[in-house]
């Protein structure tokens, strides 16, 4: 585990924190603020110990343009009314900005800012280190505490920490012990289920999950390259025609270690990818050519809830289906109210 807040004396430092405060909105209003409230012990700890706390984070796609739909002033106005405290945010599309320095060298031990959506700069996602840097001299230290986007090697979750002493806030340090052991020490059943629409995306975590798993379930469009391998003839849908061999291995692999790897039966099908298609199911080892999978079937959905009852701890990445669309949401809602009904350890994860 790195190092945490804890490691490091923060009074009266002016202490950097990446948070992922990318919460859904309506019309401005936000409407689910757990990303914000998962910030706050992180958030606490530093005001107690009399930092100079200075938020940043991201929302939504605004193409490095600063297009005000992204602002974050919403975000410093809940988390305000969550901590009962002032938030100091000062809009500067720049994100970093004379005023936003001097700002920053304002701040009182125990007072908080917050910036603007570091994606209103096209260098953020390019990890530019021009950028890592003009955020990098704001403060002394980084925090980085934003566990959705820690993955991405961008300017405000990587390039700054060569600039500053980086630790771990406690939402990362939290979803790191947690993840450990469910992935490297699960109770037993253990059980995966694999979504979303190309085998590429998915092969490392495939070849890792084969070794640890006793049940590999498979849905989505990636299902539809598994059934390919197989003889099966999937009409229209989506294929990663590169990675069917490599598909057929992984099935090989799986019955020579041992891990049950299950594949949909059934499918929904329709003639277009619209929503008011006409609808039907098939067996999956035999879709009609003028036809494409959009969903698990019926008999699939009840296959892979019943594993899902027996199972101890399952990991979940990617829909089963064309769940944007109402007509081929059931596969991915019926394993999500499998899931929420398990007494198994679960973890969700995927940009969906």
């Amino acid at each position: 585990m790195k190092k945490t807040v804890r490691d490091i004396d923060v009074k009266e430092k002016r202490v950097l924190v990446r948070c992922d405060f990318n919460v859904p909105q309506k019309d401005g209003v936000i409407t689910d603020d757990i990303r914000i409230t998962s910030a706050i012990p992180t958030i606490d700890y530093l005001v107690k110990n009399r930092a100079k706390v200075i938020l940043m984070s991201h929302l939504g796609r605004p193409e490095g343009t600063a297009d005000m739909k992204y602002t974050l002033k919403p975000v410093a106005d809940r988390l305000g009314e969550l901590l009962g405290r002032e938030i100091l945010f000062v809009s500067a599309p720049e994100v970093v900005s004379e005023d936003v320095r001097r700002a920053a060298e304002l701040l009182e031990p125990g007072e908080i800012m917050l910036l603007e959506n570091v994606r209103f700069r096209k260098e953020e996602t390019k990890n530019d280190p021009a950028f890592s840097k003009e955020l990098a001299s704001l403060g002394e230290i980084f925090v980085s505490d934003a566990f959705g986007t820690a993955h991405r090697a961008h300017s405000s979750t990587a390039g700054i920490a060569d600039y500053l002493p980086a630790v771990s806030g406690f939402l990362i340090e939290k979803e790191l012990k947690f993840l450990g052991n469910a992935v490297e020490n699960p109770a037993r059943p253990f059980v995966a289920i694999m979504g979303g629409a190309k085998v590429a995306d998915k092969i490392p975590v495939i070849e890792n999950l084969l070794g640890k798993v006793d049940t590999l379930i498979i849905g989505g469009g990636m299902a539809y390259t598994f059934l390919k391998s197989q003889g099966c003839e999937i009409g229209g849908s989506i294929l990663d025609s590169e990675n069917i061999g490599l598909a057929g291995e992984f099935i090989k692999k799986a019955n020579n270690m041992g891990v049950k790897l299950m594949l949909p039966t059934d499918i929904v099908c329709a003639s277009d990818f619209a929503d008011d298609a006409k609808v039907g199911v098939f067996p999956a080892s035999g879709i009609p050519a003028e036809l494409q999978g959009l969903d698990i079937g019926p008999e699939t959905i009840k296959a892979y809830s019943d594993e899902i009852k027996k199972a101890k701890t399952v990991i979940w990445n990617g829909p089963m289906g064309v769940f944007e669309m109402k007509s081929y949401e059931e596969g991915t809602k019926k394993v999500a109210e499998a899931l929420a009904e398990s007494d198994a350890v679960t973890v969700i994860g995927g940009g969906d």
